[in-house]
């Protein structure tokens, strides 16, 4: 007899995000430069996984779940694009301020998404915050020219990623136990 039951698309798009999250912001914080290891991260696990977590929630009609997952995993590779299309003579490289525009758009939506988080348990409204957050530490630095703060958004990225991988492996080992393992609040 066929399971009836849709499998929960949560803890993959979040881990997708925190993971890649996590990749890009030990490059803003100074730990390494940006290699393929972190574009590769962000076509794939950020930005494919994700649009495939959000379509499988969308399946399961949360819209929430399908908003956040697909609008962040084309996030991941609008950003892979503006890094790679300028190398590859497909379009001119941006600067500071276009990027710094950018992040502030993507601030605003996240900023949004943080609202409608209010309505879900302690954890989502934990990454919600911390990124957007990052969005804003990101825009300013950016549009700024300050190095040290986009460092500073660096660390705090790594804890909002950090956070995100928490809470998909927090409801994945929750789902399999059938109970509370890890609390999300």
């Amino acid at each position: 007899m066929p399971c009836s039951k849709l499998a929960n698309p949560g803890p993959l798009g979040l881990m997708g995000f925190g993971m890649t999250t996590v990749l890009l912001n030990l490059h803003n914080a100074g730990f390494f430069p940006l290699t393929a290891v972190i574009l590769s991260m962000g076509i794939f696990f950020g930005g494919l996984a994700q649009i495939l977590a959000g379509l499988l929630e969308y399946k399961k009609g949360n819209t929430f779940g399908m908003t956040a997952f697909i609008s962040y995993g084309a996030f991941w590779l609008s950003l892979i694009g503006i890094l790679l299309l300028p190398k590859m003579g497909l379009g001119a490289a941006c600067d500071g301020k276009q990027l710094g525009v950018y992040l502030a758009l993507w601030g605003v939506f996240t900023l949004f998404m943080f609202v409608a988080s209010l309505r879900h348990n302690v954890m989502l409204r934990v990454v919600f915050a911390t990124l957007t957050l990052l969005f804003a530490l990101l825009a300013i630095g950016n549009f700024t020219a300050n190095v040290a703060l986009i460092r500073v958004a660096g660390i705090e990225g790594v804890f909002c990623g950090a956070c995100a991988i928490y809470l998909a492996m927090a409801e994945l080992i929750n789902e399999q136990y059938e109970r509370q393992i890890l609390p999300i609040g």
